[in-house]
Formats: C-alpha cells, structure tokens, sequence
C-alpha cells in the first residue's frame, strides 16, 4: 500500500513509518525480577539435591548446576513484560539500564560474574584455570592456528580469568591446592606402593617447585601408571583409610575419586593436593594456577563470567599437559578455609536499618573475602523488621536457601522469595526492603 502524503507535507517526501517492534527500546526493567535458571546435566551431578533445593520433581538423570547469570552459553531468563528473554540478551540491549554505568566502564557491557548451584555426587575433574595474560594468550595462539571452538582439544574458550569462590550448603569435601611437600612424602612412604617410594624422596631432597611439574609430567604423559600400578594405589588408600590415623579421611576422599574415574591415571595428581571438609557456611577460593577437584557435597559458587578450564585428570576429556603445566602454580600449603563477617564499618543509619556503606540491612549480612574484583558474595538473615538493600550501581543476584524471604519497594513492587528461587536486583536509585525471619539467602554482586 503507498505512503499516503500528510497535509502540508510535500508528495515527495514520504511520512515517518510506524517503528517496528524490534526497534523499540527495551522495556523498563522492575528493580526486580524473578530468574528461571537452566539446570546442566553433567554425569557427576546429584538426581536429587538440585531438585529438593527448588521443589521440582526429579528427572531421574543428573542435575550437577543451577546457573545464575548470563553466561551465553546457558543464559538465566528474565521476563520484563514482553515474555521470556535471556539475560544475555536484555543486557546487549540495555546495558547500562541492567548493569549500571560503573560496572560497564569496569567490566565492558556483560554480567562480570557467573552464579550457580554445585551439586556432586561424584569428583569433579582435576583441574586448574589461568590467569588473564594466560588466557588471552592462549585465546590468541588457539584462533590463530584455527581450532574451532567446539574441538575438543579447544583449551581457551574466552580470553578471561576464572577465579572462583564456593561455600558449602552442607558438608562438602574437595581437594584444593599442593600438600606442603613434607606431608605428601609421608603419605607415600604410607601408601608404601613402589611407583611412588622415588617420588616421595625427590620431595624432601629437592624443592616442590622443581619435583611437583616432574612428577605430573610422568604420570600424565611420560610414563602413564598401567592398570596394576593404579589397582596397588587404589588397595594401599582403602587399607590405610581403614587404618586410622593423619592421613585416614583424606585416604578415604582419593579412594572414592579412585573409584568414580577406575584406572585414570589423574589419581596420582589427586594424591598431591589437600583434602579439604567444609561445613555448612564456610568456603574456600580458588585463585588462578590452584589446582582442586570437588568430590562430593552442594554449595553456591561464584566466579568470573568464564569457561577457561585446564584439567590435570579424573576426566575423560582433553589434557594438553604442556598448556597445564604453564598456568599451573607449584606453590603448596594449607589452603584456607574462609567465614563470612559483616562487613567493616558496618553502621546504623536513621529510619530503615541499613548498613553504612554496603547497601543492606544492619545485621542481616555477612560478607566473605572476595578473590577478585569481578564478584563479591554474602550470606543475609532477614528479620521480620524490612532491611533496606540499596541498588546502588552494581546487579545483584538474590537466591533464597532456606525459608521464604519477600522483596518490596515503597511504590507497591513486591516478590516473593520461597527456598531455591532467585532473583536479579538491577542498579537504580529506588531502595528494596528485604524481610523473612528463618530465611537465608545468598547475594552475588560485583566486587569493590
């Protein structure tokens, strides 16, 4: 049908046509919205903790991780009036409307951080993520030489760090870090399994530093243990896990991982890290080069939006030995064990309770220490009494893990929080009010 002239307007010059509505500008967003998270179905996942955290029917099949975010590859859905979108997607949109015009200038036009649920059944893989300089050099050397995304000896999926911190929801059980080399000799020496009586004399007579990327070159590359040397280890940990004594719970850990990946020769790169237990609210964080490997237990992770991961075994995937022993760092010790404290200069302010500052209710949260600048994570009890939360300029994720907790602002906007839902909180001036006494959530924000 032709442009019909309007009045006054010459014939020639046609009249304006409707915006289409993909023109349009992205609806405003509530100051929160409810996420519906994909669930990934890796083969170590739980079939049932996923599923009794948010009240859905099990599958049946594995359900190892909730993601929180805008990851591309498994975007959260928003819906912000039009239907279900991806986050990912909303963000490209509008991204100083859903991140804030602070963490664009820091972090470029994407979520920084990724959110999820961990649920393990079964160890996860050996594995170790690189610093930014290592991935973008990486990133660079694999599109050069033409690697297609999905090979699977593609190693750098992103030219980003992975730093991570995750804290249990119960009892958890992880290996994090090198064993200080004195006890690692004495865990051999009790193994007493020959392939590992050298080892343990290389590590009191040379520096860790020089023996640890020795030793797994040899068994993940040079000279890979066959099945009877594997079977030897594997009998020597049961024995001494049923013996008692230092080294018996740690035993017990590499044995069940043993048993999860039979005949994988990454058990004698387990055998090198710490055995961690973590109760219900304490942490650990994973930093570039650490090697670690959760075993078993649920918890809420965080990390940077990322995907690089560099394994060293328990996996049937790729091992490029000689990309993991260059991001690998060969430092040992204890790793530590991290708690959540309110936060400093914690302060009452006049009307709502709030905290001077940080942007949350007095009392009701306590921060861990954050490993990196893209994501800060907290643990919040409300109370009966509304706590104001500040969107301040930075997104905000809200996952309830225990009772129901109610969002509302003082224009009427209101969200119910019921245990295993969450929410994102985007940054703008209107103040949120947080109740629900026996609730607890977690909050995932952008770091300081």
């Amino acid at each position: 049908m032709p442009v019909q002239p309007s009045p006054g307007r010459p014939s020639s010059v046609p009249a304006p046509a409707a915006p289409r509505p993909s023109a349009l500008a992205p609806p405003a967003v509530p100051p929160f919205v409810p996420l519906a998270n994909p669930v990934r179905d890796y083969a170590w996942g739980s079939t049932t903790a996923i599923p009794a955290l948010t009240g859905t029917p099990p599958t049946g099949a594995p359900q190892a991780e909730l993601w929180m975010g805008a990851h591309p590859s498994a975007p959260s859905l928003l819906d912000t009036g039009r239907g279900p979108r991806p986050l990912d997607r909303l963000i490209a949109d509008a991204p100083a409307e859903l991140l804030g015009p602070d963490t664009v200038r820091r972090f470029g036009p994407r979520l920084p951080f990724l959110f999820k649920v961990l649920a393990a059944d079964r160890a996860l893989s050996l594995q170790v993520h690189p610093t930014r300089a290592q991935a973008e050099a990486g990133w660079d050397a694999e599109e050069s030489r033409g690697v297609p995304a999905d090979a699977p000896e593609r190693v750098f999926k992103d030219r980003d760090h992975k730093p991570e911190l995750i804290c249990a929801l119960g009892d958890f059980e992880a290996l994090c870090g090198f064993r200080p080399a004195g006890a690692t000799a004495a865990l051999f020496d009790r193994l007493a399994v020959p392939p590992l009586a050298p080892w343990a004399a290389a590590l009191r007579d040379r520096p860790a530093a020089e023996v640890l990327p020795a030793l797994l070159r040899h068994v993940l590359a040079d000279a890979r243990p066959g099945p009877a040397d594997l079977a030897a280890v594997t009998a020597a940990l049961h024995r001494t896990a049923a013996e008692g004594g230092p080294f018996a719970e740690a035993c017990a850990g590499y044995a069940r991982a043993a048993g999860d990946y039979p005949g994988d020769p990454g058990l004698i790169a387990a055998l090198l890290l710490n055995h961690v237990r973590l109760r219900a609210g304490e942490a650990l964080a994973l930093d570039a080069g650490v090697p670690h490997a959760y075993l078993r237990g649920v918890g809420v992770e965080l990390m940077a939006n990322s995907d690089n991961v560099l394994r060293c075994g328990l996996t049937a995937k790729h091992i490029d030995v000689d990309g993991l022993l260059a991001v690998t760092a060969f430092r040992t010790g204890e790793p530590p064990v991290l708690t959540a404290h309110a936060p400093e200069g914690n302060g009452a302010a006049t009307g709502d309770r709030t905290a001077t500052g940080i942007g949350i209710g007095i009392g009701i949260e306590e921060q861990f220490p954050s490993p990196a600048a893209e994501f800060r994570l907290s643990m919040l009890r409300p109370t009966a009494a509304p706590a104001r939360i500040d969107l301040a300029d930075a997104p905000q994720i809200l996952l309830c893990t225990a009772g129901r907790a109610r969002l509302r602002t003082p224009a009427g906007h209101a969200l119910d929080l019921p245990r295993g839902r969450s929410a994102y909180l985007r940054p703008g001036t209107d103040p949120v009010h947080l109740t629900g006494p026996g609730a607890e959530l977690f909050r995932a924000t952008v770091g300081d």
